[in-house]
């Protein structure tokens, strides 16, 4: 049997971080969250390992996260945050890599959603920053909203040589089942897929909180598919933010139902065999 990957989850402790969207409708699941609450579900679902992704701008967390993957098995990858725009980039992710735990450094993620200008990933001093991932032979993660696609899309044609990983399926709006300009815009990487993955993960909290079920999200993993190849899309949970509308046993059953009618050799890609290929993680023992 094939790995499988969860190749986007989170842990966190609000009290020790920026985390003022936990409150709100996020307000259940405003609580620390360790790797330790999460094992269940991973022994459930036979889930091999994990990447473990950044959850707000602080270098601080990428180390801490990057002992935590030393000491927790399951971990397989972190995708850090580290200051694109700083003229030290290229330093900041050699030192890292350079800790006795910096192997374990695949990725960088950096916010964009939040940013107030949707070309924030276009400025010269972030085009700066990306060029350093790539040197150090690191994936970037995008996190969009619908307005930084087409900042998105310039990037991955600017930086042929950088692997790029886009997070939650650039979050359609399923809650309303549209599907464009969402569709139009995603469609605009095929011509990329040679170095761009897509997470066909986080649709769970896009989707009616209370009454979602798997054919809400079918439309779009389909079209993800369609654009981007079983070979360039991942599975991922985006647990624990997903507890808001669904459980982790729910999540993978959702998207397990979603590709049925994919051959099993494409499944197993999909849970895991892309991950570790986007990712180059490694599922040795310890």
């Amino acid at each position: 049997m094939a790995a499988i990957i969860d190749s986007h989850h989170h842990v966190w402790d609000p009290d020790n971080g920026d985390y003022g969207w936990l409150d709100g409708p996020f307000a259940p699941i405003r609580r620390v969250f360790t790797a330790r609450d999460l094992r269940p579900s991973l022994a459930a679902n036979g889930v091999t390992g994990t990447v473990l992704v950044q959850t707000w701008n602080d270098l601080g967390e990428t180390r801490d996260f990057l002992r935590l993957a030393e000491a927790v098995d399951f971990i397989r990858g972190v995708v850090g945050w580290v200051d694109l725009t700083a003229p030290d980039v290229a330093e900041t992710l050699a030192a890292l890599r350079a800790l006795p735990e910096g192997r374990w450094l695949v990725g960088v993620r950096h916010l964009i959603q939040n940013e107030a200008d949707p070309n924030w990933l276009l400025r010269p001093d972030v085009r700066r920053g990306l060029a350093a991932v790539a040197a150090a032979g690191l994936v970037y993660d995008l996190v969009p909203n619908l307005p930084q696609l087409p900042a998105c899309l310039k990037t991955v044609a600017d930086f042929p040589n950088l692997r790029f990983v886009l997070d939650h399926i650039a979050k359609p709006a399923i809650r309303s089942g549209e599907f464009e300009p969402w569709a139009e815009l995603m469609r605009g990487f095929a011509p990329h897929r040679d170095h761009v993955w897509c997470k066909l993960s986080g649709m769970v909290t896009e989707a009616d909180w209370q009454a979602w079920t798997p054919a809400d999200l079918a439309p779009y993993v389909r079209e993800a598919l369609s654009i981007f190849g079983a070979d360039r899309c991942l599975f991922g949970t985006d647990w624990p933010v997903c507890l808001v509308a669904a459980s982790y046993d729910e999540v993978v059953a959702a998207l397990r139902a979603c590709v049925r009618e994919v051959d099993a050799v494409d499944r197993d890609r999909i849970f895991g065999l892309s991950a570790i290929e986007a990712y180059g993680l490694t599922l040795d023992a310890r």
